[in-house]
């Protein structure tokens, strides 16, 4: 007869946990490299943003071993989980030092504001659904991410009462650029959003530089809607 050793089935969750653990580092190890650095990513602060926030705990549990793929994933709602390459590069455009305030806007799963408050002072997310926000805040506590703070409401608005911003991040595709958000990035700061319509984007880093803002377009992408007073009113038909 075999007895089992008290504290046994507990050993083994936790042995168990930690050779999970270890496999996602692994994984995302391998995403830093090939997916990042290998496309041109070369900021080392946000490499290694990238190589330290688990971005299989911002997955919904049933796609958790595809959290590094390269791709972007659903996370309910209609909503995405953009793909690791794309959150690198908008990161790496604002050129974050380390003193920032930064609005993102549209929280999703939590995941890129994770990644923003590796880099900066503070982060302030908006996210108009309150169930995302709900989880997202939820999950970003859980965390240890104390210096996010997220908010529920119409990030087309911003955040005027917070403003300004050293750092506006906008993780869904406008129109236009929102007309409130000119107004509330800081001067010096960077601004980067997807432009276009429901098939064809491009990304849009502006500056503000005075009262006027120098504007460069990085690379296409493609991102879900911006629903919101200055946005899409409804997402837009395919």
């Amino acid at each position: 007869m075999k007895f089992k050793l008290f504290g046994e089935s507990r050993s083994s969750d936790v042995l168990s946990s930690a050779l999970t653990s270890q496999v996602f580092a692994e994984r995302r190890a391998q995403m830093v490299e090939k997916q990042l650095r290998r496309r041109g990513i070369r900021d080392l602060r946000v490499l290694a943003a990238m190589a330290a926030v688990p971005r299989e705990e911002f997955v919904p549990s049933e796609l958790r071993e595809k959290a590094y793929e390269d791709a972007p994933l659903p996370i309910g709602d209609g909503q995405t989980i953009s793909q690791p390459y794309i959150v690198a590069a908008m990161t790496a455009a604002l050129q974050l030092a380390g003193h920032e305030r930064v609005l993102e806007i549209g929280a999703g799963c939590g995941y890129q504001a994770a990644i923003l408050a590796q880099l900066a002072k503070e982060v302030f997310t908006v996210e108009r659904r309150s169930e995302l926000a709900a989880a997202a805040a939820e999950r970003l506590t859980r965390l240890a991410y104390a210096n996010v703070h997220v908010h529920c409401g119409d990030g087309t608005l911003g955040l005027p009462e917070l403003a300004p911003f050293d750092g506006m991040l906008v993780a869904a595709a406008a129109p236009e650029v929102p007309t409130p958000l000119y107004s509330q990035v800081a001067e010096g700061g960077r601004l980067i959003v997807p432009i276009g319509d429901s098939e064809n984007q491009e990304l849009y880093l502006l500056q503000r530089r005075g009262d006027s803002f120098h504007t460069t377009v990085l690379e296409a992408c493609r991102f879900v809607p911006l629903v919101g007073y200055h946005g899409w009113k409804e997402p837009p038909t395919r």
